[in-house]
């Protein structure tokens, strides 16, 4: 059985096993500091990184990490792979917006202010992946690929897989241009002149259409922008803002 919602040690849990998980898997909040290496002050972001990792039993040098690019690319990561821009950006995956494993003490990680970070755990296989979308991404059905690889790689069943949707900036607060008519037929909500975007509901739409099982999906329901006290956000603190990280492990 999985809770939703879990805060503890000032972290935040999209979704967790109960007492006999073999599951880590946490977003970073805003106290616990930047995590980039890339945006906003970077001097103590390996600092907020292995604090925030120490307190999930997770070694800081082993993170894998993605060059992030608002694409749909979702890379295959075994084990060898450990500390790919755990210490450095620079040797991150490149050109890469999820990651999806079946290693164990393989931490995957994915860092947003905005974009919504989704948590997939195949538990029987077992497997995991951890998809950064945002609004391109999800035009491009990334977390429906996804999962289609981790049919086709692991073996896993979309029906059986659970799904966490983290914080993100939601439809209350992410206001778009009238072009994104012609990019998405669903997802926009119509407030007087102004259109705004519902990227939750459209990667659920996707992962539903896909087979994934609704008592299966975890919502967060937490606006980064409306929180921006407690989580980052772009649009309410421009691009110099920094980044929350999103991980997920096999023990």
């Amino acid at each position: 059985m999985l809770k939703v919602n879990a805060l503890k040690n000032n972290i935040y849990f999209p979704f967790v096993k109960l007492a006999t998980s073999n599951l880590a898997c946490a977003i970073s909040p805003r106290s616990l500091g930047n995590m980039s290496y890339v945006y906003a002050g970077t001097e103590n972001s390996l600092d907020n990184r292995r604090d925030f990792l120490k307190n999930l039993g997770v070694d800081y040098r082993s993170l894998v990490c993605a060059k992030q690019v608002h694409g749909s690319s979702i890379k295959y990561v075994k084990e060898g792979q450990q500390g790919k821009g755990a210490l450095s950006d620079d040797n991150s995956i490149p050109d890469t917006d999820a990651l999806a494993t079946d290693a164990r003490n393989l931490p995957l990680a994915i860092f947003t202010a905005d974009c919504l970070p989704i948590f997939l755990y195949d538990s029987l296989t077992p497997a995991v992946a951890l998809v950064h979308a945002g609004w391109k991404g999800t035009r491009d059905n990334i977390t429906v690929k996804t999962l289609q690889l981790m049919q086709e790689r692991f073996g896993s069943k979309i029906s059986g897989l659970y799904i966490g949707f983290g914080p993100a900036i939601r439809s209350c607060c992410y206001e778009v241009g009238e072009d994104f008519k012609n990019y998405f037929s669903t997802g926009l909500i119509r407030k007087g002149n102004h259109s705004y975007l519902d990227l939750i509901q459209l990667n659920k739409r996707q992962v539903l259409e896909a087979g994934a099982c609704e008592d299966n999906i975890f919502d967060s329901r937490i606006c980064t922008s409306c929180r921006s006290a407690d989580f980052f956000s772009f649009r309410k603190e421009g691009k110099n803002c920094g980044r929350m990280m999103s991980i997920i492990m096999l023990k």
